[in-house]
């Protein structure tokens, strides 16, 4: 299947999930330092998917553009998952690994997609965002369209309760790259393993 639809916002129009709106919502992240790829699930533990993905070892399964700010750099010659810090493969690694990762309500991940395509990561800081924001929020929403109802969805930000809001300010996270401040959705469906990272590194 290369496209479906689902609505856009309830009530709304019909969004065509196609390779031509899933690049518009990629392109969403042209001027940040970022990551978006998308990978298969093969295995019933997800995490050796996501390493794949991060190795870049993968593409993606329906053929659709990415993102990857790294792409011609000379870091991945000495390391293919550059900057990412890849899932140890022992089990108490795994486990540490796993515990910077928290799951979030599908509810709250069109704000987190437009957080992590803003200045700063910082939805204050985003210039003209109240002309802006309904189609970010358009974007984002086409990106949540691929990873349907039962999908999981995780984060490594700093946020109190089980819903976080996005548009407040974030004032932590537990890095998941070589970097000090780095910012990511991960999604995860039956079929598909999801990366929308963006990085800081100031």
């Amino acid at each position: 299947m290369d496209s479906e639809t689902e609505p856009a916002r309830q009530g709304g129009p019909q969004r065509r999930l196609d390779a031509e709106t899933w690049a518009a919502a990629v392109d969403m992240y042209r001027n940040r330092y970022s990551f978006i790829a998308v990978g298969p699930r093969v295995h019933q533990d997800w995490m050796p998917d996501v390493a794949a993905v991060m190795r870049r070892e993968v593409a993606d399964p329906r053929g659709w553009r990415g993102r990857d700010s790294e792409q011609g750099e000379e870091e991945l010659e000495e390391d293919a998952a550059f900057p990412f810090r890849v899932p140890p493969a022992d089990e108490a690694g795994a486990a540490e690994w796993r515990s910077r990762l928290f799951e979030i309500p599908r509810s709250a991940v069109v704000r987190l997609l437009v957080m992590l395509a803003t200045d700063g990561m910082d939805v204050s800081r985003q210039y003209g965002f109240a002309d802006r924001r309904a189609g970010m929020e358009e974007h984002a929403q086409v990106i949540l369209t691929r990873f349907p109802e039962g999908s999981q969805f995780f984060t490594n930000t700093r946020h109190d309760g089980g819903h976080p809001d996005f548009y407040e300010k974030v004032t932590g996270c537990w890095p998941m790259s070589r970097y000090a401040w780095d910012f990511g959705l991960l999604a995860v469906s039956r079929e598909e393993v999801g990366l929308i990272w963006s990085f800081d590194a100031s």
